[in-house]
């Protein structure tokens, strides 16, 4: 269901579900979680400078999503100035016109905390801007995993570990008297670096131009909200649009989809062999009367829980093991080089400071063709546009870097892992993370094993907010950055 609203009177169960452990970790975590939820900072006003400084000026690059109409609600990934990283979403113009509505709606969703909520850190109300701050989830969504997926389905234990963990956040919200859950659906779904399942608290926000309703997308809602819903305002956007936008009522639909199936026929078939089938028929049983047409027929939040708690099986394997995610294993800073230890602080000087004093001796091949060649007037013409594309390094205009290295990137016969570098970390300055990734890569292409070239990458991957690929590449540079020192202790 799109919008989910608990009944106030709860109905009986046998056990406590609050008293359950997280099904991904010991029962022994149970006594982490209020730590752990107390290493969410605590909500605040931001400035509209520090979110654009965060998003790179917002950034088409610093775009996860966007909805709507030429996309007037955008989310963009960012990094505050204490590196850590959040998710922006940036409202359309027209969306609360009271600012001060505004900030005390995101302030109320502000207070909730849970490990299963995307826990809501902040928001920005300057001008006609209004921009909420939540934490990052560098996983995806569940729609991208259950119908997306690249490498592998999401197997059975995860789906049901989805359901138990999406419940208990429902019902911490229920607890706390949020009672209405704006748009459920696959995509409010997401996960975190630990593979964990997350319930975004954007679906908690209002967002409406009188501030009093919630936009939703009809297809998700359950009957008696649309009861509310202003009919005439469809019926005008249809005349104007030409496009049916009435909605079909989305519950009597699915509920005629699952009713009399055999639950074999509805089950995923990449399942197959990994399920009980009593657990699949008690699914679709509680699927049933989630989709009653009757508020009071439906289930509430305790129910709901008590209901998909013994589903899980698999308690004691961590979420990334299931999802088939890469280990992440951190290198010990005494492991890094100067150049790598500057690269995992995003120490830009200092890295910019190391490639000047580096200059070429790791890439004596294209340093020999050049010598070799010297007596050309072509050669002539390449050396001296690498000296002013090396002046310009040194005296950091990088703009001016880029714009020298690259004619001598298409002019030198022997490719040159040191101008790559260069013109990445420059690119890197210039606000291109992107474009510096390719070049630290082609670095890598010049010289397979060059330590440089991986923590180059590892910069602009940070940059672009992909911090489990950034230690990975971390990881591969102090790997051979420990081959080469061993070489030469031989």
């Amino acid at each position: 269901m799109g919008c989910f609203q608990s009944k106030t009177a709860h109905l009986s169960s046998p056990d406590d579900p609050s008293s359950l452990p997280p099904v991904n970790k010991p029962e022994s975590a149970n006594e982490e979680e209020g730590d752990q939820e107390n290493q969410v900072p605590a909500f605040k006003e931001f400035g509209l400078n520090e979110l654009r400084k965060a998003t790179n000026g917002f950034s088409s690059e610093y775009i996860v999503s966007e909805s709507g109409e030429k996309g007037p609600n955008v989310v963009y990934r960012g990094k505050l100035d204490n590196n850590r990283l959040v998710a922006i979403k940036r409202f359309s113009k027209q969306s609360w016109p009271d600012a001060q509505q505004f900030v005390a709606e995101a302030a109320g969703v502000g207070k909730l905390r849970h490990q299963r909520l995307v826990n809501l850190i902040g928001c920005c109300a300057e001008g006609e801007e209004r921009l909420l701050v939540a934490e990052y989830m560098s996983n995806d969504t569940l729609s991208k995993h259950l119908f997306h997926w690249e490498k592998q389905p999401l197997p059975w234990e995860m789906r049901v570990r989805v359901a138990y963990n999406i419940a208990l956040a429902l019902d911490h919200c229920n607890s706390e008297n949020w009672k209405i859950y704006h748009d459920l659906n696959a995509y409010r779904v997401l996960f975190n670096e630990d593979g964990d399942p997350c319930l975004s608290s954007f679906g908690l926000m209002k967002n409406s131009r009188d501030g009093k309703s919630y936009s939703t997308n009809l297809a998700y809602t359950p009957p008696e909200f649309l009861r509310t819903v202003n009919w005439c305002y469809f019926c005008k956007r249809e005349a104007e649009s030409g496009n049916h936008l009435l909605p079909w009522c989305p519950l009597s639909f699915a509920l005629d989809l699952i009713r009399g199936k055999n639950v074999l026929l509805l089950m995923d078939s990449s399942l197959e062999g990994q399920y009980a089938n009593e657990d699949a028929t008690k699914l679709v049983e509680l699927a049933s009367k989630c989709l009653q047409s009757e508020a009071r027929d439906r289930p509430d939040t305790k129910f709901l829980l008590n209901a998909v708690a013994p589903l899980p099986k698999q308690k004691e394997l961590a979420s990334s093991v299931l999802m088939g995610l890469p280990k992440n294993t951190v290198v010990p800073p005494t492991m890094l080089s100067p150049l790598g230890k500057a690269c995992a602080k995003m120490d830009l000087t200092a890295v910019h400071d190391i490639l000047l004093k580096m200059g070429y001796k790791d890439d004596e091949g294209a340093e020999n063709e050049l010598s070799f060649q010297e007596w050309t007037q072509q050669v002539q013409d390449m050396l001296n546009t690498k000296k002013f594309g090396d002046i310009a390094f040194r005296d950091k205009d990088y703009k001016s870097a880029i714009e020298y290295y690259s004619k001598l990137v298409v002019t030198m016969s022997v490719p040159s892992a040191t101008v790559f570098a260069r013109r990445a970390f420059s690119y890197l300055m210039n606000g291109q993370a992107e474009l510096a990734l390719r070049d630290a890569m082609q670095a890598q292409v010049c010289i397979p094993e060059w330590p440089t070239a991986f923590y180059l990458q590892a910069l602009a991957l940070s940059k672009l907010g992909m911090e489990t690929d950034a230690q990975d590449m971390l990881n591969d540079g102090a790997a051979f950055e420990a081959k080469k020192q061993n070489s030469w202790r031989s």
